[in-house]
């Protein structure tokens, strides 16, 4: 054995390090990816707002990243999750209940609302200017919606953290 803790005869072992334990880092990362990124949406759009010659890079910025990165990561959080309840956990539990019912809310938000919004807003803005009554309410609407989804996020990972047994 080397002087070194690692250099074991070549056969590196990673004691305690299970097919679950790899599992959960993979949900922990997707959450860091997913919700990181989508708390960036509010700094990149407010950052655009001050110089509008910028605001449709940062839109399609946001749309990039929702669309290759939040959105995909969501989905890993899903599986992994479903994978840890069905297999680890017990899908009836309370915790894990909450957490699919908030995390179908979002899904639901995301897709039928936020996207769609986002994409009429980048339309909009090219059409019609960021001065335009139109874009400005879809901006408003898009803020208002980010805020919500943004306070979802946060309860579901407070849910997935503290497990409650309510």
């Amino acid at each position: 054995m080397g002087a070194w803790p690692l250099a074991v005869d070549h056969d590196i072992q990673f004691r305690g390090v299970t097919g679950f334990l790899l599992l959960k880092w993979l949900h922990v990362l997707s959450a860091i990816l997913a919700v990181g990124s989508n708390a960036t949406y509010g700094l990149w759009s407010a950052r655009a707002g001050s110089d509008p010659a910028h605001l449709g890079f940062a839109l399609r910025g946001i749309k990039f990243m929702d669309d290759r990165l939040a959105n995909p990561a969501y989905g890993v959080l899903l599986v992994t999750g479903l994978i840890m309840a069905f297999t680890t956990y017990s899908i009836t539990l309370t915790w894990i209940l909450i957490g699919l019912g908030l995390y179908a809310v979002m899904a639901v938000l995301g897709a039928g609302v936020y996207s769609r919004t986002l994409n009429r807003q980048i339309k909009t803005l090219d059409a019609e200017g960021p001065s335009s009554p139109a874009f400005r309410a879809l901006s408003a609407r898009a803020a208002a919606v980010g805020i919500f989804l943004g306070v979802l996020a946060i309860a579901v990972v407070f849910d997935m953290v503290f497990k409650p047994q309510i």
